[in-house]
């Protein structure tokens, strides 16, 4: 999910960072992938089409919103052309919050520049990068029962 104070993060120059990024990613307990966050332009009308197709409002906010697949399930974001905390991106979720931190401890000790891990007001936790090919992703710690609605 978007979250402010997002960071633009980059790799270093280090050669060996590519081989690194393959290590980390298997030492880590991914739970799933689990949610993508794309561009609208109305975010009311997207709102209403992806609830046509099942999907489950569980929050709003001014020009953003999130909505899952069935409770605790695959998620979409959907950031409004005003929303500027974070862009269009992919998230691993993990069921560990301490998890969270290890991957940015690593990441950073490997020199992977990363944004600071934040806590939300909805009980998650997170922290962007990019990849090497410079596609941003998302490490949310999703807290048991899933992410709470302010929709209900």
């Amino acid at each position: 999910m978007p979250r402010n104070g997002c960071v633009r993060a980059e790799r270093s120059g280090s050669p060996t960072l590519q081989n690194a990024h393959r290590r980390r990613l298997q030492m880590t307990t991914v739970d799933r992938l689990g949610h993508v966050a794309i561009r609208v332009q109305d975010v009311s009308r997207a709102v209403a089409f992806y609830e046509s197709l099942g999907m489950r409002l569980v929050w709003k906010a001014d020009d953003w919103c999130y909505l899952e697949a069935g409770e605790g399930r695959d998620g979409l974001a959907l950031l409004g052309p005003g929303y500027k905390a974070a862009g269009p991106h992919f998230a691993f979720h993990f069921r560990d919050r301490q998890e969270v931190d290890r991957v940015h401890d690593r990441l950073k000790a490997e020199g992977v520049h990363v944004g600071a891990v934040h806590d939300h007001r909805d009980g998650t936790a997170s922290f962007y990068l990019k990849d090497p090919e410079g596609n941003w992703l998302e490490m949310l710690y999703e807290p048991p029962g899933g992410i709470p609605s302010n929709c209900r």
